[in-house]
């Protein structure tokens, strides 16, 4: 069952379980995936699918940073259950001791002595993790105390 069948699946046991956040977390994932078709104009593979929940991630995250800045913890916290929902779609991220070795690797790879060459040591290291649902944030941080 691809990831597609496995999203409208569980709209419908969270419907059936009367489980209101889940269900509304579903339901944008699925109007999401609706768009990026719309946009395509086709059907999104597996890895598309996870490149577009990721970005979901990543935009829950960057609200949650806001609410939070914001003095507003009851958005923050239904920013961060959303998050929970959506990851639990997506493969394992990749750990801190992984991404540490995709950086040094990349760094040798590319040759890269200073931050000029950021751009090209997170892109071999983005390359290096794909697949392992690396966070995009922690990559880069990891890179400019590398570099830095």
């Amino acid at each position: 069952m691809g990831l597609k069948e496995q999203i409208a699946g569980d709209m419908v046991t969270a419907m059936k379980a009367k489980d209101a956040a889940r269900t509304s977390t579903v339901r944008m994932l699925k109007s999401a995936i609706s768009y990026r078709e719309i946009e395509k104009g086709g059907a999104l593979d597996d890895d598309e699918l996870a490149k577009l929940l990721r970005s979901q991630v990543k935009q829950r995250r960057d609200s949650v940073e806001q609410y939070q800045k914001g003095g507003r913890q009851d958005l923050a916290e239904k920013e961060t259950a959303e998050i929970t929902v959506i990851e639990a779609y997506l493969p394992q991220a990749a750990s801190i001791e992984e991404i540490e070795q995709a950086v040094a690797a990349a760094i040798t790879e590319t040759g890269a002595t200073s931050m000029k060459e950021m751009g090209a040591v997170m892109k071999a290291t983005m390359v290096l993790l794909a697949g392992k649902n690396p966070d995009g944030r922690v990559v880069s941080e990891t890179v400019k105390r590398r570099l830095g």
